[in-house]
């Protein structure tokens, strides 16, 4: 099984996220952008437990999708 981290690290770049959300016309909290590191945290978790599941060790762009099938 995949290895779980302890900590969810900042994966995003917050200046480039408030800047496609500024293209909206809108502002972006700082925990906003937590709340989206938390979901890129959940998407990678799922995608890792249907590579697991299908016997790969690579992680594929429809890993990501397939959770929500």
């Amino acid at each position: 099984m995949a290895k779980k981290k302890k900590s969810e690290e900042m994966l995003l770049v917050g200046s480039k996220v408030r800047a496609e959300v500024k293209e909206y016309g809108l502002n972006f909290s700082s925990d906003a952008l937590e709340g989206l590191n938390h979901w890129v945290h959940f998407l990678i978790e799922q995608a890792a437990h249907r590579t697991v599941n299908n016997k790969r060790k690579t992680v594929k762009q429809h890993d990501f999708m397939g959770f929500a099938e």
